[in-house]
């Protein structure tokens, strides 16, 4: 059973568990199982269903026209990708490696939704580790992301064995 399934079995999501712990209450903008949530989270969770299609295109309703996609990192994908293009781009790449992901605990405050996930490779196999994204939304769309991931030195090794770079003088074709 997934990390995720433990905690729903248990009744409890991560930030309930959390509370729990820390002896507190969930966030308002976490739902509980049955409460109503956010209109943010239900953005997200869609915006994860539709990721879970493994089709790029499904996601472009979900971004602004200006959408700002940062991927922390010293690795080929890593940088700010701006507007829908260049994000789908990336998710593209994504899907070369057969990268997944499995929402743990989503929550909203404002005009900001963090998630973390398991996010994991499949072709090739070799990554699966917890990542965080900070949403920013506007007018209901994804206007901007961060993604954290939680052993940065994996996610960078990983991905530099899937999308090596172009051998010189390839590498530079068109810099003057």
């Amino acid at each position: 059973m997934s990390r995720s399934g433990v905690l729903r079995g248990a009744g409890l999501g991560a930030v309930g568990l959390a509370a729990a712990v820390l002896g507190g209450a969930p966030s308002a903008g976490a739902a509980s199982p049955g409460a109503a949530e956010h209109p943010h989270v239900r953005l997200i969770r869609r915006y994860y269903e539709a990721y879970g299609t493994g089709d790029p295109d499904a996601l472009r309703p979900f971004f602004a026209p200006d959408v700002r996609w940062t991927i922390p990192g010293h690795h080929p994908l890593a940088g700010t990708k701006e507007g829908v293009e260049e994000v789908l781009a990336f998710f593209r790449e994504l899907g070369r490696a057969g990268f997944r992901a499995e929402t743990l605990c989503v929550a909203a405050d404002g005009d900001w939704v963090i998630d973390l996930h398991r996010g994991w490779s499949t072709t090739p196999e070799g990554l699966d580790i917890l990542w965080t994204l900070a949403f920013r939304i506007e007018d209901q769309r994804i206007a901007e992301a961060v993604n954290f991931a939680g052993d940065q030195h994996a996610a960078d090794a990983f991905f530099w064995r899937v999308y090596p770079l172009a051998p010189l003088p390839d590498r530079l074709a068109g810099a003057e």
